[in-house]
């Protein structure tokens, strides 16, 4: 399945296909060489499906882990591809789940001023949400993507079938991104993952309600200006709480915790009762008190003049934006 998505440049092509890895030559390019980048948590076989596909300069694995994409990287990155003699006409070809996909795209947006990319994710979390829209970026000094661009991959591959792979605490992490999206925008794609009895047999569906979700919203908002804000449902408490795990905790198991203080009423409960079925956590970590959360929200990118522009879920299915100060988010957060 393609599923086109367009943007103020043009526009490419979500592959949505189970084996397509498998058949990586129909959709990467040819004509140009290819600069593959994957982690160490991804198997090898992946990257080596790509580079086989393509005239491959390069296959550059790097540690796996929020670690990775750090200046540091980004900088291996920029001279591993030098070293390469990449030109304008060559491209980089991302493989793995979203530290992959937004290091390689923002090596790709900066190296001679900007090369093609191309993103083949590997992890639900990246399948559904980073893999798409064109946010490429780093972290900085403990803050999450302080450092980034807005880039657009010449395609996404989707190949569910990777998947078979991740293990269920990745797997769970990245559903809630899945959850997150219908939360705010589908409530028939909310009931489909609240109630399945086999999320993996429901699990094509989660991923294309989710694209199209991710799609609508990107396409009317390309550059965050509004609409797009919406995909921050969770994200505030979420990227803070990230912060101060450290690395302990994955990102949706961040975010899941950072939904629910701003869900009230009938959402939250069933919010709640979905992030437990499927294993997420419920309740902020000990080490998350109020002053540290706005120690970090005070470097969100949502801030703004008055307050945090952050997204509040009062009924399943839709969403509201609203503005609030760090000790006010940190206030609710610490009282769920």
């Amino acid at each position: 399945m393609r599923i086109p998505v367009k943007h103020p440049g043009g526009e490419y092509d979500i592959i949505l296909e189970r084996g397509a890895l498998g058949n990586a030559e129909k959709y990467l390019p040819h004509g140009c060489r290819t600069f593959v980048v994957t982690d160490t948590g991804v198997p090898a076989k992946y990257a080596r499906a790509a580079a086989g596909a393509t005239d491959c300069a390069a296959v550059v694995t790097l540690p796996a882990g929020e670690a990775t994409k750090s200046l540091d990287s980004y900088r291996i990155l920029l001279s591993r591809m030098a070293e390469a003699s990449l030109t304008r006409s060559d491209c980089v070809i991302a493989v793995g789940g979203g530290v992959v996909g937004d290091l390689s795209g923002f090596a790709a947006a900066t190296y001679m001023r900007g090369i093609g990319f191309y993103n083949i994710p590997t992890t639900l979390l990246s399948q559904v949400d980073s893999s798409i829209g064109g946010k490429v970026a780093v972290d900085m000094d403990g803050i999450k993507n302080i450092v980034g661009a807005f880039y657009q991959p010449r395609e996404v591959m989707i190949d569910p079938d990777v998947l078979a792979t991740l293990d269920r605490r990745q797997f769970a992490a990245g559903l809630c991104e899945a959850i997150k999206m219908a939360a705010t925008c589908d409530a028939v794609l909310f009931g489909l993952i609240e109630d399945s009895r086999d999320i993996d047999a429901d699990l094509d569906r989660v991923i294309h309600g989710a694209l199209m979700i991710k799609r609508g919203v990107v396409e009317n908002d390309p550059g965050e200006r509004g609409l797009r804000r919406v995909l921050n449902f969770g994200h505030t408490v979420g990227h803070a709480v990230e912060g101060i795990m450290n690395g302990a905790w994955l990102h949706g198991e961040c975010v899941a915790v950072g939904m629910l203080p701003m869900c009230g009423g009938a959402a939250r409960k069933r919010l709640c009762a979905v992030l437990e079925k499927y294993g997420l956590p419920t309740e902020l970590p000990r080490e998350a008190d109020a002053v540290r959360l706005c120690d970090f929200m005070r470097h969100d990118k949502k801030a703004a003049a008055g307050g945090i522009n952050v997204v509040t879920v009062g009924e399943i299915g839709s969403f509201e934006f609203t503005k609030m100060t760090p000790e006010e988010i940190a206030g609710r957060a610490v009282t769920i």
